[in-house]
């Protein structure tokens, strides 16, 4: 059933578990997503970017995801989220296609711009019951800033995760303590302390973690441990997709019946969401 992500947020956190958050752009990996979340009786988040929306159609993408959950998922709570909305426009379109929870990504802005921004938009999504998600701090991405950060400088600032959320009154915070998206070489460690003290300032805060496609158990564990409800996963499923579609390009060109390319693609990306399930369930 399609459920509160606000609410799903707040059970992880209240029973000690993650979620995952689960990036599609079309039916199967949507489908993929449900099937695995339904076989092992756990709630996820699917989530689309404004690419996906671009790609798609707006309201097409919104009604295929929201016919998928109500067909394939009598029971078990399955969210929907506009992930790393960059403009006040992106979060607008999300909520008109009927989302129920957004995310603003002003991060690459200054402090203060990002909690002006961020400020405007809960604003205009709490008044429609709509939750959103923020980010302070930088996750990097490949050629979207130097592969050598200096991680000091762009991991999130405890004081100021702390006053963005009291001023803002944002749902959830996506924070940087070493994480990097897709294909980016990530911090050697993550920064535990900084984490813990996030945490600690704002402790009623769902806490998330973009860049999470190769996180493995040990670093999950700790990561809960330290106010983590939900991990982002994006790359791994677009690898498992991707791969799918090239083994049948190079090797079984003969194929003319696309179904069977896509529904072997679509089983590859449900075999990687259950195993995502298991590990952020069992930290």
């Amino acid at each position: 059933m399609l459920a509160s992500v606000k609410n799903i947020l707040e059970e992880a956190k209240a029973n000690g578990y993650a979620v995952g958050a689960f990036n599609v752009f079309n039916m199967e990996e949507a489908q993929a997503v449900v099937r695995a979340a339904v076989k092992k009786h756990n709630p996820v988040i699917i989530q689309i970017t404004e690419k996906t929306m671009n790609y798609a159609g707006d309201g097409v993408i919104y009604d295929v995801v929201k016919n998928v959950v109500e067909k394939e998922s009598a029971s078990i709570p399955i969210g929907f989220h506009l992930d790393h909305g960059h403009s006040f426009d992106v979060v607008m379109r999300a909520i008109g296609a009927g989302m129920s929870s957004v995310m603003i990504d002003a991060s690459e802005h200054s402090l203060r711009e990002n909690m002006a921004i961020t400020k405007r938009v809960v604003d205009f999504a709490h008044a429609k019951n709509v939750a959103v998600q923020a980010e302070i701090g930088k996750v990097p991405y490949l050629g979207g800033m130097d592969p050598n950060p200096d991680w000091d400088k762009i991991m999130t600032n405890p004081l100021d995760a702390k006053w963005l959320v009291e001023e803002t009154g944002v749902d959830a915070l996506a924070v940087a303590i070493g994480n990097a998206h897709d294909f980016f070489r990530e911090r050697p460690e993550p920064d535990w302390a900084r984490l813990e003290e996030i945490h600690k300032l704002i402790p009623n805060t769902p806490l998330i973690l973009h860049g999470a496609s190769d996180w493995v158990n040990h670093k999950v564990t700790e990561a809960v441990k330290r106010g983590v409800v939900c991990f982002n996963v994006d790359t791994d499923l677009r690898v498992a997709f991707n791969t799918v579609l090239c083994q049948f390009t190079h090797d079984k060109c003969t194929i003319i019946d696309p179904r069977t390319v896509m529904a072997e693609a679509r089983d590859a990306v449900q075999r990687v969401v259950e195993k995502k399930i298991e590990m952020f369930r069992n930290p």
